[in-house]
C-alpha cells in the first residue's frame, strides 16, 4: 500500500478485536515514532497491552471499544508544539495504516492519570493527546468531505499538484470533522489557515501533512 493508498483508505476507527500485533510491525512502527520524534524534536511513545487509557466512562462515553494499544503524543511545551504533534502524528497514523492497523484521534475521552503512569513525560513536556491503535472491528466509515471551492479561492486554471494537494487536504481527519482550514496560493507559495474550531492548530499539522502529500514538496513551498 503506498501512502497515497492509506490516506484514501484510512478512516477512524474506535472499536477493535483482541487480535495481537505481531513484533515485527511493533518494530516498524517504533521505528516510524523513533524518526518522527527526531525530526521534530518530539517524545511521543508507544503503549501496548494496557487496558486502563480507555477504561473510563469518557471512553465508554467516546464509544471506544477494546482498546488496548496507544501511542501517547507527547513534546515539549512550545508555541507550536499542536501543529507539530497534528504533522508527526498523522505520519505515524499513516504508517500503521500502511501496516494494515488501525487508528484514531483521542484528544478528550481517554484517561490521562493512566497515560501518565506509564509514559515518561519530562519537565516542560505536555501530554496533547493519543492515537488508538489494533485491529478495527471494521475499516471505519468515510464521511462526507467539503468541495475544493470552499476551501480555496477560485481558479481558472488550478495547477494539477494543487489540486491533488487539496484533494489529499480534505481526506485529512479533523476533530469533530469540521474540516475549518483555507487555502490560497501564489504561483507556487501555498499558506494554509485555520478558520476557527476546537484543535485547531493540531488539525492543522495534519492538513499540512496531507497536502504535502498530494502537491509533492518538489512542486511547491509554504509561506
Amino acid at each position: 500500500m503506498t501512502i497515497l493508498e492509506a490516506i484514501k483508505k484510512r478512516h477512524s476507527v474506535r472499536s477493535y478485536i483482541t487480535k495481537k500485533i505481531p513484533e515485527d510491525i511493533w518494530q516498524e512502527l517504533t521505528a516510524a515514532i523513533n524518526a518522527c520524534n527526531n525530526e521534530g524534536g518530539l517524545h511521543m511513545q508507544l503503549v501496548t497491552d494496557d487496558a486502563d487509557a480507555f477504561h473510563t466512562l469518557l471512553a465508554h462515553y467516546g464509544k471506544f471499544r477494546n482498546v488496548r494499544n496507544y501511542i501517547a503524543l507527547i513534546g515539549p511545551k512550545t508555541a507550536d508544539l499542536d501543529e507539530k504533534i497534528g504533522y508527526y502524528g498523522e505520519k505515524i497514523v499513516l504508517q500503521a495504516q500502511i501496516l494494515g492497523l488501525n487508528t484514531c484521534w483521542v484528544a478528550l475521552t481517554f484517561g490521562k492519570g493512566a497515560v501518565r503512569k506509564k509514559c515518561e513525560i519530562k519537565r516542560g513536556e505536555k501530554l496533547v493527546c493519543v492515537l488508538a491503535l489494533g485491529y478495527g472491528e471494521t475499516q471505519g466509515e468515510f464521511h462526507k468531505v467539503k468541495k475544493i471551492s470552499e476551501i480555496c479561492k477560485n481558479e481558472m486554471e488550478m495547477p494539477k499538484w494543487y489540486k491533488t494537494g487539496l484533494e489529499c487536504a480534505l481526506l485529512a481527519p479533523t476533530a469533530m470533522n469540521q474540516q475549518k482550514f483555507a487555502f490560497a496560493r501564489d504561483g507556487s507559495t501555498v499558506s494554509v489557515r485555520s478558520t476557527g474550531g476546537v484543535y485547531s492548530k493540531i488539525d492543522l499539522g495534519i492538513v499540512k501533512y496531507h497536502f504535502e502529500i498530494g502537491a509533492g514538496m518538489k512542486n511547491f513551498q509554504w509561506k
